[in-house]
């Protein structure tokens, strides 16, 4: 749920709270109004006036044991009476007895349905009140999710990638696996004439900063096929059922620009194994697995996702017919290092001292975006050194910034600190990660 729809829902329950409270005070008030303010005596009282002359008027009512005296000095009483019968009988023999007391019993059939009516008419406005104001916010929630979804259709923005494979390089293996998805896009009635199918999406696996994003980039660059972007948490939304409906409205959108590629990033924000996960991201996942079940290689889609975890994602989604090719992307070995330090190069300016390849050697282990950061932040100290041109110390410089941080010109270390920072550091270079080998 936005700010947006947070703010208006907070607005309409304000609102509402206020419109409640008034209704019922008005309610109260009216019902202080219609009783009133009655001053209530004994029926012992009421006899001991009736003797002494006291009561100029006494109003009864059929059915009802409260009368209403009127006194001749004091006003208006009310009194709870034992036996009507026997005030009346009481009463009577007074005005025989030439006393000018007036005595009425009056039908309350009346004053009862004025009650009730009133009564019900208190609850009624009640039960309007709360209802009202429970529709308002319901309205309220029901446009917050419109707003929501038709915010994120907007940003379902298709766009002609300008990458190609010449701009990739460090997985030539890997680039020749995704080169039957470009054919296919390109020359989709060959494939079909044999009986083929293409995969319907494309697994890439790898580390952070392998290049997953620039390959997927990159074949809908050779392919010149519009390429829709999504992160795996833009489907997240504390409003259960947002991310499905955006699920749908995705492949709603790829299938009226066909052909093209859909590309999820962080595909395991969404497609964690099932039961073990949050109800609504759930409903994303099984959306996500009857879309791709939806649609076949006729409709001319690609679904390719990446990941950095693997082991987490449901199995539903990486078997056959859905995420049928899984593509593993390493980290660059020394050679792999140099082409790609060769690409991120090409607009810089070096040094005669400045060697590719001795840059290749020094950074094992480093992924292909930790490689364009290195050149990045040479640069950047190159031009605060007032050089004209990258030196090998400036990748010195860079190399360790990206690895160490900055140096801290005030810090004090002793032999001890940097004997263990030395062992620290050739454990780095020399040992291979348990789950995939660093190759040279």
């Amino acid at each position: 749920m936005n700010d947006t729809t947070k703010r208006r829902i907070k607005r309409i329950l304000v609102c509402e709270a206020i419109v409640i409270i008034l209704t019922i005070l008005a309610c109260v008030v009216l019902v202080v109004l219609a009783v009133g303010k009655k001053e209530y005596i004994t029926y012992d009282k009421v006899l001991t006036y009736l003797e002494n002359g006291q009561i100029k008027e006494i109003q009864a009512y059929q059915d009802s044991n409260i009368v209403t005296v009127i006194m001749k000095d004091e006003g208006e009483k009310s009194a709870v009476i034992s036996s009507l019968d026997e005030l009346t009988s009481l009463v009577s023999e007074k005005i025989k007895n030439g006393s000018d007391i007036k005595f009425e019993i009056e039908d309350n059939t009346t004053i009862e349905l004025t009650r009730a009516i009133l009564i019900l008419m208190i609850i009624g406005v009640v039960v309007w009140a709360i209802s009202y104001a429970i529709i308002k916010v319901l309205s309220g929630i029901k446009a917050g999710i419109k707003n929501v979804i038709n915010k994120e259709d907007d940003e379902i923005k298709p766009v002609k990638s300008k990458t190609t494979f010449n701009d990739i390089a460090g997985i030539d293996e890997e680039k020749e696996q995704v080169k039957e998805v470009v054919e296919f896009l390109i020359h989709p009635k060959m494939y079909e004439k044999m009986g083929a199918r293409i995969p319907k999406g494309i697994l890439l696996n790898g580390d952070p900063g392998t290049g997953k994003t620039l390959l997927a980039k990159a074949i809908a660059g050779e392919a010149k096929v519009p390429f829709i972007q999504k992160n795996g948490s833009s489907f997240e939304e504390r409003l259960v059922g947002v991310g499905a409906s955006r699920i749908r409205k995705l492949f709603e959108k790829a299938k009226e620009i066909a052909p093209c590629i859909i590309f999820i990033d962080e595909l395991d924000s969404i497609a964690q194994k099932r039961y073990n996960s949050k109800s609504d991201n759930e409903q994303t996942l099984n959306q996500l697995l009857a879309e791709m079940d939806g649609f076949d290689s006729k409709d001319n889609i690609i679904v390719i996702a990446a990941t950095n975890h693997i082991e987490v994602l449901d199995q539903a989604i990486l078997r056959p017919g859905r995420f049928d090719r899984q593509i593993f992307v390493p980290r660059p070995d020394v050679k792999a290092r140099e082409s790609i330090l060769k690409i991120h190069a090409r607009n810089k300016k070096f040094a005669n001292d400045v060697s590719l390849k001795g840059i290749a050697k020094k950074t094992v282990g480093f992924t292909g975006a930790d490689l364009e950061n290195i050149l990045n932040e040479a640069a950047i100290y190159a031009v605060n050194q007032k050089r004209d041109c990258i030196s090998i110390s400036d990748i010195d410089e860079a190399i360790a910034r990206v690895t160490i941080g900055l140096e801290k010109r005030n810090a004090a270390f002793t032999e001890e600190d940097r004997y263990l920072t030395a062992v620290h550091e050739s454990g780095h270079a020399c040992r291979p990660t348990a789950a995939q080998p660093v190759r040279r």
